[in-house]
């Protein structure tokens, strides 16, 4: 409604001044009367990402990170993610909590982007804190036993019918983003509104998978019983996401940290789709995640390893299936957080790091596991892919051309020597720091971080 003209008035998409002559009193200043939020242009966000399959570290980028940040969140993905933060000696493992939470002056969030098995959920916190670790507060904005099960069921059907599967962690998380997408998911809010509605959606959502999986079997009645136990432990943590984020950001000046899980080419619609997660985990999921404007995204820290690692199937084109990959696999530990499993090793791949650089925006890289390269006596770098002999000039969608792609490589001298005492640039051998700069240099983005062992001190801080 018009109050200058005195009727209702459809403003057309193509404005004119012709239409400014419409108003009889026209305002000297057009945003007078308009009030503005309190901090106008709001508290930037730092972003920490997994620059290739996962696994990079970002679990202790994030907890350097939160020793001065105020508020620390998750924003998409569930417990299929695992992160080991060492701190003072002690290990740590999270899968739903935020890394930062070990700082105890930081709030830590777990956004609508996540989702959350609750059983998982406060198994994590009681483990954690009998490591000593208090869990302040921490605001939720749901995967049930079942959509665990079918998760299974899902893997076994697709080794049944296509002999192969997609390696999944099995902690449902495809099912109950499926469902969410479906529409027909349950959120917290609804557990903790009207439980007797609750009960029959969750009849509703269990009765729908039966009629599409014969052999789920779910015993309703108790499973009801335990998540109104759950709800009632979870009301006081809960807060409404969008409000909180937004009087977050323009509140007083706040350092507000996003820990993304799982990583770049994991991404549901950027990844080696089908081998991928049910997420976006990439720059994107951190707003729709939590409820950020784009405006609001500051800093955006990429995490790669100074190799390549990958858990599960999917094409993984520098692997070496080799002694190569067998000592990149022993010296790093390399086994997943959350399932157990080996991951299966490789050469760095740049090709990957300029593709997640491409869809992220990276404004710098943390480096991990530098150290592990100590004993090599050569070390590859991948940095352009072949089909034919030919170079393609991007990163193939289609994952049958991803699998017949050559690998075209750079060689440099190990320096072969101990790194896992250096804590400055300096400390580092020669060799090390020209491997260092050609990574950097490849892919366009400055690295900030360098990481020669498991333990905050171990990251050297570049700029």
């Amino acid at each position: 409604y018009d109050e200058h003209l005195g009727k209702h008035n459809i403003m057309s998409f193509s404005w004119s001044a012709k239409d400014h002559k419409s108003y009889t009193n026209p305002p000297s200043n057009p945003t007078q009367g308009l009030k503005r939020p309190r901090n106008e242009t709001g508290n930037k966000v730092i972003v920490v990402l997994g620059a290739q399959w996962g696994d990079e570290g970002k679990g202790k980028v994030v907890d350097l990170l939160a020793t001065e940040s105020d508020l620390v969140c998750r924003c998409q993905g569930g417990n299929n993610a695992g992160h080991t933060v060492v701190v003072e000696g002690k290990e740590y493992d999270f899968h739903l909590l935020p890394s930062g939470i070990i700082n105890p002056k930081s709030i830590c969030v777990i956004g609508n982007g996540v989702v959350i098995h609750l059983p998982g959920l406060f198994e994590e916190a009681e483990n954690n804190e009998k490591k000593g670790l208090h869990l302040f507060c921490f605001y939720l904005s749901t995967v049930f036993d079942f959509h665990q099960v079918v998760d299974g069921i899902q893997e076994t059907q697709r080794q049944a019918t296509e002999g192969k599967i997609i390696g999944t962690t099995k902690k449902g998380i495809g099912p109950t983003y499926a469902s969410k997408a479906s529409r027909t998911g349950l959120r917290v809010c609804d557990l903790l509104g009207d439980f007797k509605e609750f009960s029959t959606k969750f009849k509703n959502l269990v009765e729908q998978y039966q009629s599409m999986y014969s052999s789920l079997t779910v015993d309703t009645e108790s499973q009801l019983k335990k998540l109104k136990e759950y709800g009632e432990r979870l009301r006081p943590m809960v807060r409404d996401g969008v409000y909180y984020m937004y009087e977050a950001l323009h509140g007083p000046p706040k350092k507000i940290l996003v820990e993304g899980a799982n990583a770049a080419l994991l991404d549901i619609d950027f990844g080696t789709y089908p081998f991928v997660t049910s997420s976006n985990c990439t720059v994107g999921g951190a707003c729709t995640g939590l409820g950020i404007p784009p405006l609001n995204i500051g800093e955006v820290y990429g995490v790669s390893k100074a190799y390549t690692t990958r858990v599960g199937i999917g094409a993984f084109p520098t692997e070496q299936l080799n002694v190569t990959g067998e000592l990149l696999q022993t010296r790093g530990h390399e086994v997943g957080v959350t399932t157990g499993r080996k991951r299966r090793c490789g050469w760095l791949d740049l090709v990957i790091l300029r593709y997640a650089h491409m869809i992220n925006g990276f404004t710098a890289i943390a480096l991990t596991k530098l150290d592990i390269l100590d004993v090599l006596d050569e070390i590859k770098v991948g940095v352009a892919y072949k089909i034919n002999g030919k170079r393609i000039p991007h990163f193939p969608a289609d994952m049958e051309l991803l699998h017949k792609v050559e690998v075209e490589y750079e060689t440099f001298p190990g320096w072969k020597s101990d790194t896992s005492a250096a804590r400055k640039w300096n400390n580092l051998p020669q060799k090390a720091q020209n491997y260092i700069r050609f990574v950097e240099n490849h892919i366009g983005v400055p690295i900030k971080w360098v990481g020669v062992g498991k333990s905050r001190e171990c990251m050297i801080q570049m700029f």
